[in-house]
C-alpha cells in the first residue's frame, strides 16, 4: 500500500486545514501538523470544513520542526513554497515522501528552503500572484504524487444514479 504524507507547519486558518484534512481522508493521504497552530483542534470552523471525514483521517501533531524531522527521521521531503527554484511536476515522487507546506502568511523557513534546493518546488502561477490558497496548493500537489502513482487504492470510476456505462467501448 503506498503512502502519502501532507504536512502543514504552524498552519493559521482553520478552514484551510479542515479542507486538506478532507482531501488527506478522501485520497487516504496522512496529515502531519506542526504546531504551534493559529488555531485549536476544537475549532468548529476546521471541523465544519472537514464536513463527516474526520473518522477516516490518520492525524499526528508534533510540537515544532526539531521534533517532526526528527519522529520522521530519513523519509523523503518535498518543500512547497512560491520561492522554490524549480515546478512541482519535475520531481519523482517516492513512496511513503512528505509534502510539506508552510503557514499562510510566511511559507516555510527560507534557512529549510536554502538547504534543500533539490526538493523544493513551485506550484507555477502568474508573476502578480503572490500564492495560492493553501488548501488548494495541498490538492493540487497530493494528486500530482497520487496520479504518479496511478492512484493507488482509489476508485478510478464513478456511477450514475440511473444509467450505467457498460456500452462505452473507451472504458473498456
Amino acid at each position: 500500500m503506498s503512502e502519502l504524507n501532507i504536512v502543514l507547519v504552524e498552519p493559521e486558518i482553520p478552514q484551510n486545514t479542515g479542507n486538506i484534512a478532507r482531501t488527506c481522508a478522501a485520497t487516504g493521504a496522512r496529515l502531519h501538523i506542526v504546531k504551534p497552530m493559529g488555531f485549536t483542534p476544537t475549532d468548529k470552523h476546521l471541523k465544519r470544513s472537514g464536513l463527516d471525514y474526520w473518522q477516516y483521517l490518520d492525524l499526528t501533531y508534533y510540537e515544532n520542526l526539531d521534533d517532526f524531522f526528527e519522529k520522521t527521521k530519513g523519509a523523503a521531503y518535498y518543500y512547497f513554497s512560491t520561492k522554490a527554484p524549480r515546478k512541482f511536476t519535475d520531481i519523482t515522487y517516492p513512496d511513503q515522501c512528505y509534502i510539506v507546506f508552510g503557514k499562510e502568511t510566511k511559507g516555510l523557513p527560507e534557512k529549510l528552503l536554502h538547504e534543500n534546493p533539490e526538493t523544493t518546488v513551485r506550484i507555477p502561477m502568474i508573476s502578480d500572484a503572490r500564492s495560492l490558497n493553501l488548501s488548494n496548493s495541498a490538492a493540487i500537489a497530493a494528486y500530482e504524487v497520487l496520479r504518479q502513482w496511478n492512484y493507488p487504492e482509489l476508485q478510478n470510476y464513478g456511477r450514475l444514479r440511473e444509467f450505467d456505462w457498460d456500452n462505452f467501448s473507451f472504458l473498456g
